[in-house]
């Protein structure tokens, strides 16, 4: 198989100079480019080839447009996305969207090193993230995709990125993202109706992944784990994630319930915003115990 790169170069080269590649996702690979006309460095990501395939060019710079109208200070903007090549190759175009380039790490890169993170920490990034959403939310946008991965700490500020991108994709493809073998989401952060691939996916879907990162960051492993994808999805649907308290004793009551109430497997029994879940973090006096809530839940 020969090697895309010299090919996507030459296909952007009066626009961006791509510098190196920063990394593989299941979705795209990120390369290090200049943008040449606003002089400055970018995240260059470009579909893989068998995505693009399914999606078409069209469709995906129609759908990524939705992305590009949010803006907010834990929000990764979207600067640019289309399609680069000739059609008429035969070998198929690329799709691509340019984000910022942000010094700093994932989230992901952050909790392979220190495994758990101070509590006050990961309630502050999930305050963050949640004030992201919340905003995505009231305009429409749903993540799909929330986790470590996508989830960058610029000067320990978090900015979500990859917003509605799976979105787009899904919508783009009509539903037809099982023929391409890759999945719009992670295993591990799927909420029970992602897993199970129901057709309508709220604004609580978020919520859980967004429990789901939480509970990583206080006990050092998600929710729940497994040999395999299909292992992972059976207990996120039919099992009980263990109470962060009993992993981690020190966790507050309120932060403790908080993540359980995100992590409930009926949508309808989660936090109905992104905001409210982010006040229960908040609030020493939030309880989801024998109906004694704040009023909150």
């Amino acid at each position: 198989m020969t090697d895309p790169l010299p090919r996507l170069v030459a296909a952007l080269a009066d626009r961006y100079r791509i510098e190196r590649e920063l990394g593989q996702g299941g979705m795209a690979t990120v390369y290090l480019a200049q943008d040449l006309k606003h002089d400055r460095k970018v995240a260059l990501k470009v579909l893989k080839p068998e995505l693009a395939a399914v999606i078409g060019a069209e469709r995906f710079v129609v759908e990524i447009k939705t992305t590009a109208a949010l803006q907010h200070p834990h929000i990764l903007p979207l600067f640019d996305s289309g399609e680069a090549g000739k059609r008429e190759s035969g070998e198929g175009v690329f799709l691509y969207y340019v984000m910022p380039y942000i010094e700093g790490e994932t989230l992901r890169a952050k909790l392979d090193r220190e495994t758990q993170l101070g509590i006050d920490e990961a309630v502050r990034i999930t305050v963050a993230v949640a004030d992201a959403l919340d905003y995505a939310h009231r305009h429409g946008v749903i993540h799909r995709d929330i986790k470590p991965e996508n989830i960058l700490l610029h000067d320990g500020r978090p900015m979500v990125a990859d917003f509605g991108i799976a979105l787009a994709l899904s919508a783009a493809a009509g539903g037809r993202m099982t023929e391409t073998g890759l999945s719009l989401g992670t295993p591990h952060y799927m909420s029970p109706e992602q897993a199970t691939a129901e057709k309508l996916i709220t604004a609580r879907s978020d919520i859980y992944s967004l429990g789901s990162v939480l509970y990583e960051m206080l006990t050092g492993n998600p929710p729940h784990v497994g040999a395999s994808a299909q292992q992972i999805i059976m207990k996120i649907v039919t099992e009980e994630a263990a109470p962060v308290t009993k992993l981690r004793k020190a966790v507050p009551q309120n932060v403790a319930d908080a993540v359980a109430k995100s992590l409930e497997k009926l949508p309808a029994d989660r936090f109905a915003t992104a905001a409210e879940f982010a006040a229960a973090l908040g609030n020493a006096s939030f309880t989801i115990a024998g109906g004694s809530s704040s009023g909150m839940a």
